[in-house]
């Protein structure tokens, strides 16, 4: 017997769906903006930069609005998601993006405010995107994704990433518990824990004194196997995100997601 057929296509639509994304001035969080707005959502574009919002809200095009605000300040993320409501009357998909990667530094050279910044923006204020949004996302059983890393949750070889590679780990924690705490108000909470994707992140990474902390281990022919040394492209997480937000995703929370080309296989 056969069954229903399925038109995949609409499943991924976001047809009439409110979008929140952190982060959306660049990389990882402008590409999901563009790919959500094609699929017919409007948008919310949260950064600290204005002139860099502005312009990739110009690049999304749509029914979008963007929001200055530092997602590790409680009284920004507060307003950032107060005014998208007011703009668009619901919130139905919430992805926590915003990211540093911070200072990379041994134990002993890490300053105690390198660590809190890196933890304020990477958990602090993913948690606070969240805080801000559950009540909103109760009313439509929205969902939320998470962007996390394959470091500090399958590799560990990154020397001197200690404080982004804990908030990282945590990011997932976090989203384990949500999922199971908001899974009665049939809100969906997903982490994605991409590998090395071409995004203007690295440029902002601080290194200092690695030379003796980092592992004594080179892969001469590229850490990506799946594509024999390439790293990825905003592109390919933004799809990602996409499926986790969309109705093809219904039954999936409190789930990580992998998508490093095998990177973390090999380097863990």
């Amino acid at each position: 017997m056969e069954g229903p057929v399925v038109d995949i296509s609409k499943l991924l639509m976001l047809d009439g769906r409110v979008a929140l994304i952190t982060g959306a001035g660049s990389g990882i969080g402008k590409a999901a903006a563009i790919l959500f707005a094609q699929a017919g959502a409007k948008v919310g574009l949260v950064g600290r930069d204005a002139k860099e919002l502005e312009d990739s809200q110009q690049e999304v095009g749509g029914d979008t609005l963007a929001i200055t605000a530092d997602v590790s300040c409680p009284v920004d993320m507060e307003r950032a998601v107060s005014q998208l409501v007011e703009r668009f009357q619901r919130l139905d998909v919430v992805v926590a993006n915003a990211g540093i990667n911070g200072v990379w530094a041994p134990l002993e050279s890490l300053e105690p405010a390198e660590w809190n910044e890196t933890i304020g923006v990477n958990l602090t204020g993913t948690f606070l995107t969240m805080k801000y949004a559950v009540p909103h996302l109760r009313q439509t059983h929205g969902n939320i994704i998470v962007n996390a890393s394959i470091n500090g949750t399958r590799v560990f070889s990154n020397c001197g990433a200690t404080a982004y590679a804990c908030s990282k780990a945590a990011q997932v924690s976090l989203t384990k518990m949500a999922a199971l705490e908001l899974a009665r108000d049939g809100i969906r909470v997903n982490v994605i824990c991409p590998g090395s994707i071409e995004t203007p992140i690295h440029g902002k990474t601080v290194q200092r004194e690695l030379e003796n902390v980092s592992a004594a281990v080179e892969y001469p022919e590229g850490t990506v196997p799946l594509t024999h040394g390439k790293v990825g492209a905003a592109e390919d997480v933004a799809q990602l995100m996409l499926f986790l937000a969309s109705d093809a995703a219904k039954h999936i929370t409190g789930t990580e997601m992998w998508i490093d080309g095998g990177e973390s296989l090999l380097m863990g």
